[in-house]
Order: C-alpha cells, then sequence, then structure tokens
C-alpha cells in the first residue's frame, strides 16, 4: 500500500472520516434497497435527510425510485458528478466497484460494515481516492455525540 495507507478495518482517524463527511455532497450509494428493513434503506433514508444529494444505485428494473429518489441501474448510468461511492455489496465485488468509482471520477470509496478488500482500498488509492472500509458513513456522522451506554438492561 501507499504511504498514505490507512488500516482499513480499524483505526481511522476520526478527522479523516469527519473531513470526508464533511466535504461530500453526492453520494451513490451501490447496493440500495427500497425495502424498509434493509440496514442500506435506512442509510439512505437518513444521510437523504440530513442533506446529502443520495443516488441510489440498484439493477433490479422494477426498482425505479427509493424514497422519491430515481434510482440508476448502474455507478455508470449517473448523470453527475458523484464525490464518493458508498458501497452496500459484499467484499467480493468492492474490487469492481473501485474501478468503476475511478472510472466515473469520485473522490471516495467507502465500504460499508461488513466490506472490504485491500486490493480494492490499494487500486483506489493509487487513483488518488479517499478510502474507508468496514464503516458506516451514518454511524460515523452521530459518533461525537453518540455514547454507549452499557449499563442499560436491554
Amino acid at each position: 500500500m501507499s504511504e498514505a495507507a490507512v488500516d482499513h478495518i480499524y483505526d481511522y482517524d476520526p478527522k479523516f472520516l469527519a473531513d470526508i463527511l464533511a466535504s461530500v455532497k453526492t453520494i451513490a450509494m451501490v447496493g440500495a434497497s427500497a425495502d424498509k428493513t434493509k440496514f442500506s434503506y435506512g442509510v439512505l433514508r437518513q444521510l437523504s435527510e440530513i442533506g446529502y444529494d443520495i443516488l441510489p444505485v440498484n439493477p433490479n428494473p422494477h426498482v425505479t425510485e427509493i424514497r422519491g429518489l430515481k434510482v440508476y441501474r448502474s455507478l455508470e448510468e449517473i448523470d453527475k458528478p458523484v464525490d464518493m461511492v458508498d458501497v452496500f455489496r459484499p467484499s467480493e465485488e468492492l474490487y469492481g466497484m473501485a474501478e468503476k468509482a475511478i472510472a466515473i471520477g469520485a473522490k471516495v470509496l467507502w465500504g460499508q460494515i461488513g466490506v472490504y478488500d485491500d486490493r480494492a482500498a490499494k487500486l483506489a488509492q493509487d487513483a488518488g481516492l479517499k478510502v474507508v472500509m468496514n464503516r458506516c458513513p451514518k454511524i460515523e456522522l452521530f459518533r461525537p455525540f453518540w455514547k454507549p451506554r452499557l449499563d442499560l438492561k436491554i
């Protein structure tokens, strides 16, 4: 990995994450779901409601919109600049998503919780993208304000 490589599973500097989330405006969400029980739906809803321009990406031709947002079949179909590609797909697909994120000129490749591939990270970083893996932007946005209460009963 490059000199500026980050340990993609642990130990991101909170400022690194905060700077990314403060700088991006348009987020292509690969693996976005219209199913309200899916984690991607909740993340899409929250990020959209706080002001990010969310571009859901889902190849299913029957899903044309999610929460009123136009759904794109692929990253290549998006017709405007994308700041961040947020990936809700298996880790095995992250390398291909990195290639596509590079091709569309994204600035950030973000793999959701459980989504990581060091080869994909190296490819994206070498192309100039910032990379975050195995994290959720929704959680990271609220982390400074959220403190676990381990003393509470479930």
